[in-house]
């Protein structure tokens, strides 16, 4: 059974400095675009991070310092790299938990609001951890019978993603092969995030809440009238942008409503006022 498609499917892997989602940077960026057509094409780039490149990451995806100095940099690479996205849906091996939210902060960083919100989302992880437990190495092993090579590079991971991605459409009669519900059953839990990091997600009525700390489970706007400045710390702490950036417009959001409100309030006294005895 193949994937089923309804627009093309970008599977995507990221090499970066680190594993810090506001600090760290990409220097390697692999793409494999899967057409409904079933031809892919490939977007492979080495990324100028802007930052050192520690000799303990190095050892890990074996890229220096020395094999990105006269890379592009992300924002130069970013228009070209959208162009290739376009409107494709996204996949990737623990994508959901880093791979779009460092993508999503890089764009961010060059004032690209990218709308990551309008796709699906398919991690290959998420799925393989609910199905047999096991790491990517194990995954193709498991599902390809073959041996990874050349892990963590970007590009290699992205191929092993893939074909990890049609061999448990393959496997699993019960999984279904198009991508809305493959996204949906990658998500871990029923909770659903509002933010890329996990740091705010939606109740029942799909007003934000934070999703961490003291007010874990209270809404955006029960917050404001119990801490108000518990809104501007979330903006000068060291949290990703997107998480920012949803924050700032759930508060849109909540001050419209306010004024909204107060008008019809105004609107009604004024009623009462003129009302004949």
């Amino acid at each position: 059974m193949a994937l089923q498609l309804e627009r093309p499917l970008c599977v995507f892997d990221l090499e970066t400095t680190g594993l810090q989602i506001t600090k760290d940077r990409i220097v390697q960026i692999a793409v494999i675009k899967l057409f409904e057509d079933g031809h892919t094409e490939t977007f492979n780039e080495l990324v100028n991070p802007g930052q050192t490149i520690s000799a303990e990451i190095s050892a890990i995806h074996g890229i220096t310092n020395e094999m990105v100095a006269d890379a592009p940099t992300f924002e130069a690479l970013a228009p070209r790299l959208l162009e290739f996205i376009g409107d494709a849906d996204l996949a990737g091996y623990n994508s959901n938990k880093f791979d779009i939210p460092v993508l999503s902060e890089e764009l961010l960083r060059c004032s690209i609001d990218f709308d990551l919100g309008a796709r699906h989302f398919v991690d290959v992880q998420n799925i393989f951890h609910k199905m047999e437990q096991r790491t990517l190495a194990a995954a193709y092993q498991f599902y390809c019978g073959k041996q990874i090579e050349n892990a963590h590079n970007a590009l290699f991971d992205t191929l092993a993603t893939l074909e990890v991605l049609q061999a448990q459409i393959q496997k699993y009669d019960n999984l279904d092969n198009n991508i809305a519900s493959l996204a949906k059953f990658s998500t871990v839990g029923t909770q659903q995030n509002a933010d890329f990091a996990g740091r705010l997600s939606f109740d029942d009525n799909r007003e934000v809440c934070y999703n961490f700390g003291k007010h874990k489970g209270k809404t955006v706007a029960q917050v404001l009238k119990l801490e108000p400045g518990y809104y501007g710390w979330m903006l000068e702490a060291d949290f990703p942008l997107h998480t920012k950036q949803v924050l700032r417009k759930e508060m849109e959001r909540i001050k419209a409503g306010n004024t909204a409100h107060q008008i019809e309030d105004k609107l009604e006294l004024l009623k009462n006022k003129f009302k004949k005895p």
